[in-house]
């Protein structure tokens, strides 16, 4: 998923009875819970960046995904591990093939409107969310479901989509190939279902404030108007599973300064909050410090739609070779975030057949990553010579938040040190406008980043494919889509072949620096020790929230 801002199969048949297991689960667990709860259930929250949607199908930045994540729930809910959870699916059946998956859907699911959650919900959500009218940067995930490119491309209608409701509690999907990773993604919001009555309501208006919607999840939201950074969510009263529902509130709210934050935590104003570098350090003793591993990829994103100078293969190398990874994040960010070592982050995933993980394997015979001033140097001399140029006069783009900005000043002053005559201007705006001039391609670079929407590299891989919505430098490799596309296609089936292709794709972004990765970061988090319960994932739904709960 997306960050907006500049910051720093073989079986035959598999049935999943997920609400007996699930059920039971609970039930022993509540016992002690409710034990020791306190008798006030309500945290104190913090985010470090704007809410901008409510709605599924547009969703791009963790705070959104999260806040939908949470007050919504699709077939499962992702829990500790990467493990899926009961959500609306009791029974899962796949085919022998593995491209047909059906699921019984429970029947006392609601929304917040009282309407029953069944299939059609999920068939409407996916049809709009995957129809150009719609204009998803997400629509790309639903490669591999059946007439979903076509749909894309304008080349089949979404009725054609592979979703079918086979009554009112019964779901069909179709896939066109086996997907790995295909049951993790109906834990992921973007394929969440959503109350065609409510979309078509409140029209364009629809997800843009709190009131504007209808939730089926664990909690409602209540307060947010669209543009302010306080709102609060309360616990979903026709929720199926309301009873392991704890808390009775959260309240919410934004604070992009990391020294406001610290000090509202430190005066018991915050129960979480997210710590800079400096905080850290000042409290690597602290027990209530917990360092979040993240599967979240920062890195240099160049222009290459509209500005032809970063179409150049030697400058975006010089850029790279520029950046100092090692110091940036010992002596920067500080807050335990490591030198990216490839676009897709460290411990995301194995070897099928060794269990070597996938970054340490695609390092080998990998270029680009180093730091080298001469290297640096050699290379932009030979860029301004190819492109007829003396000098260059370029801009950095970033968000208006401490961190973005911090950010910034460092790519900006370590090229202009490394790098003769060039000069880098930074230009900080509100979020809103970065995204629309991100989406435009208004930017010559910015530090852009990618989170993890499930445990696999493809997750990575697929968003620098030439034709992604999210590829908004507009890198182009036809070797890369070749060898992206026979993982997801001709060799989908065979583990050790889609292993190798994803291997040669992540070589080949490095010896042309499609972009060039910066850092892998981790998530500092001081904690109220007396919140518990908290589910997080460094990919895909990043923060759980139904079981936490405020001991005693």
């Amino acid at each position: 998923m997306r960050k907006i801002g500049c910051t720093i199969g073989s079986l035959v048949v598999v049935t999943l009875l997920l609400a007996g297991c699930g059920k039971k689960q609970s039930v022993k667990n509540t016992g002690n819970l409710k034990a020791n709860m306190a008798a006030k259930q309500v945290v104190n929250w913090s985010e470090t960046e704007d809410l901008t949607t409510l709605d599924p199908s547009k969703l791009t930045q963790p705070i959104d995904i999260t806040m939908v994540g949470n007050t919504d729930e699709g077939l499962y809910r992702l829990g500790k591990n990467h493990q899926l959870q009961p959500g609306i699916a009791t029974k899962m059946t796949k085919s022998a093939n593995g491209k047909v998956y059906t699921f019984n859907l429970r029947k006392n699911a609601k929304w917040s409107n009282g309407d029953p959650v069944v299939a059609k919900d999920f068939v409407y959500s996916w049809q709009r969310t995957i129809n150009p009218k719609t204009a998803s940067q997400y629509g790309y995930i639903f490669d591999g479901i059946k007439n979903a490119n076509k749909i894309q491309a304008n080349k089949a209608k979404p009725a054609t989509l592979g979703i079918k409701a086979l009554g009112s509690h019964q779901l069909q999907v179709t896939l066109e190939r086996p997907i790995p990773y295909f049951k993790l993604l109906m834990a992921f919001p973007l394929f969440f279902p959503q109350n065609q009555k409510a979309v078509e309501k409140y029209g364009k208006a629809y997800g843009t404030t709190a009131s504007k919607t209808v939730y089926n999840g664990p909690f409602e939201l209540n307060g947010w108007i669209g543009t302010n950074e306080k709102w609060t969510l309360v616990a979903n009263q026709t929720y199926w599973d309301k009873k392991h529902v704890y808390l009775d509130k959260i309240n919410d709210q934004v604070i992009k300064d990391p020294s406001t934050m610290y000090n509202l935590y430190q005066g018991n104003q915050l129960d979480v909050a997210t710590l800079s570098g400096t905080q850290v350090k000042n409290e690597l003793n602290n027990q209530n410090m917990h360092v979040l591993k993240d599967s979240r990829i920062f890195y240099l994103e160049f222009n290459q739609r509209t500005r032809p100078a970063f179409k150049n293969r030697a400058l975006r190398q010089a850029f790279s070779y520029a950046m100092d990874r090692q110091s940036f994040t010992k002596n920067v960010l500080a807050d335990g975030s490591v030198p990216a070592q490839g676009f897709v982050t460290q411990g995301l995933a194995s070897n099928p057949k060794t269990g070597e993980d996938f970054t340490k394997e695609a390092k080998l015979g990998q270029t680009g990553l180093e730091y080298s001033p001469s290297k640096a140097r050699t290379k932009y001399r030979q860029a301004l010579k190819q492109l007829k140029k003396k000098s260059l006069h370029l801009e950095v783009l970033c968000g208006d938040s401490t961190a973005a900005k911090h950010s910034a000043a460092y790519v900006q002053g370590q090229l202009e040190k490394i790098l003769p005559n060039l000069t880098i201007d930074v230009t900080s705006v509100p979020l809103k406008t970065l995204i629309q001039r991100q989406t435009h391609h208004q930017f010559d670079f910015f530090v852009s980043n990618w989170g993890a929407d499930y445990s696999d590299p493809y997750t990575f891989l697929q968003i620098l494919q030439s034709n992604n919505t999210f590829n908004e430098g507009g890198w182009t490799n036809h070797r890369y889509d070749q060898l992206v596309k026979k993982s997801a296609s001709t060799d989908a089936n065979n583990a050790q072949k889609r292993w190798q292709d994803m291997l040669a794709a992540s070589r080949v972004i490095m010896a042309d620096q499609g972009v060039a990765p910066l850092y892998q970061a981790t998530i500092p988090q001081m904690r109220n020790p007396k919140i518990k319960g908290i589910v997080y994932n460094s990919a895909g739904l990043s923060f759980n929230l139904k079981g936490m709960y405020v001991a005693k």
